[in-house]
């Protein structure tokens, strides 16, 4: 039966096949299985897998390699300092080494500001 006029709208709402479709519609989803969380987490430890590929193990590769560097320094080496000095080492220390930048200067820095070592010959 259809009504139709100012007082069908009202009508509608309380036709209960109505009230029962909407029941239907917001039915309770299913519970979550454990496979479930396992698979909401997957892309965050994905994240710090690429993460720990892409930064971390190039940095520490890096910082490994200027340690035996720094260890491999002899009386001698031509260096590079993170100044852009470059010079002849004339004496090592625990913590610092002098090099020699001229003929009667030397410079006394810490070994950690060492960048690079030149092949013999580059400084003369």
């Amino acid at each position: 039966m259809r009504v139709r006029g100012p007082g069908a709208s009202a009508l509608c709402l309380k036709d209960p096949t109505v009230l029962i479709s909407e029941a239907y519609a917001q039915a309770a989803a299913p519970a979550a299985s454990a496979s479930g969380g396992l698979m909401s987490m997957l892309p965050l430890v994905l994240m710090f897998v690429v993460l720990y590929f892409v930064m971390i193990r190039p940095q520490m590769k890096r910082q490994k390699e200027t340690k035996a560097m720094l260890d491999a320094l002899t009386k001698g080496d031509e260096v590079v300092t993170q100044g852009g000095v470059i010079g002849k080492i004339s004496k090592l220390g625990e913590t610092f080494v002098n090099v020699e930048v001229a003929s009667g200067v030397e410079l006394q820095i810490q070994r950690a500001a060492i960048v690079q070592v030149l092949p013999k010959g580059t400084y003369k």
